[in-house]
């Protein structure tokens, strides 16, 4: 089993499938008409504020799901090659002396 079920589309449930499927078009949408270089945005304050909402309830919807299922949601991707955070240490018992 996947020890992130987050990351599997066929783990995840139809109502994780639609919330994340909405929240990458958004954030697509967002990401494709972001103003550049002094160019004012296309979306009104309100369309921007609605964007925000909705985000926003998104992931608080994300939240619960993963709450009820038990998944940590402080996990962020890492590489292979990624040197790691924490490092277990061994320790040996100390042999016993025959006095």
């Amino acid at each position: 089993m996947n020890n992130d079920p987050m990351n599997s589309e066929a783990e995840l449930s139809k109502e994780q499938q639609i919330l994340r499927a909405m929240r990458k078009t958004l954030t697509s949408i967002v990401r494709d008409v972001a103003p550049r270089d002094g160019v004012p945005s296309p979306f009104s304050p309100e369309t921007v504020e609605n964007i925000r909402m909705c985000l926003g309830l998104i992931s608080a919807r994300e939240a619960e799901l993963a709450d009820a299922l038990g998944l940590s949601r402080n996990e962020r991707p890492t590489y292979a090659d990624e040197p790691l955070a924490t490092h277990a240490v061994h320790f040996m018992a100390p042999e016993k002396k025959l006095n």
